[in-house]
Formats: C-alpha cells, structure tokens, sequence
C-alpha cells in the first residue's frame, strides 16, 4: 500500500525518462533486488536522507551514462541496474554508505556467488 509520499515520489517519474518499467499499471520488478533497491529509494528520502529530487536526477545521470557508452537498442539494458547505481551513488555521498564496508560486502557476496555456481 502507497502513502501519500510513496504515491508523490512514484508520480513525480510518470511519463518521464526515468520512469520505472511497469506492467498493466503496476510498477514491474523481475527479480527481488529490484523492488528492494525501490523502497530502499523510497525509504531513504522519506526518512530525510536526501531529497526525491536529487535520487532522481541520479537515476536520470545514470540512465544518460549508459546511453552515452551503449546503442539504443542494446539487450543488456537493465533500468533497475540504473536505480541501483544511482542509489548507490547517493547513498556514499550522503555518508549513509561506508565505501570500505561496501567494497568489503560486494567482495563477500561475488565469492559466495561463485561458490554457489561451483556447487
């Protein structure tokens, strides 16, 4: 269920470059993490972290750099891989990420991974 800034902060995107994918209305995540980064977004700005303004001018940066080094119709076009980057990035320049604890977490979670294809 949407409160009011949930339903400010999804609007605000409606129709514009940097509006998130959605199926039949609703907004669309293929895979957990996605939905996660989202309220994650949501969350963060709500809680006074940053302004929804500056999240989404980052999405928007961060869309225009993977144009910028991409053909339009490329296949690994992942918006959610954007969302990512873009919350990443505010989230270390908002010092509500430490970069060692971050480079530390993404180490543990690659060698788990290869573990996990290994087995």
């Amino acid at each position: 269920m949407q409160v009011k800034f949930e339903q400010f902060a999804t609007a605000s995107m409606l129709g514009s470059d940097d509006a998130p994918p959605r199926s039949n209305g609703e907004l669309l995540f293929q895979r957990p993490w996605e939905g996660r980064a989202f309220g994650m977004a949501i969350a963060l700005s709500k809680k006074g972290h940053y302004e929804w303004e500056d999240f989404r001018q980052g999405l928007i940066a961060s869309i225009s750099e993977w144009e910028a080094t991409h053909c339009q119709d490329d296949p690994d076009w992942d918006y959610y891989q954007c969302w990512f980057f873009a919350l990443e990035r505010l989230a270390l320049e908002s010092n509500l990420l430490d970069p060692a604890e971050l480079d530390l977490r993404t180490t543990e979670l690659l060698v788990n991974e290869e573990r996990a294809i290994r087995f």
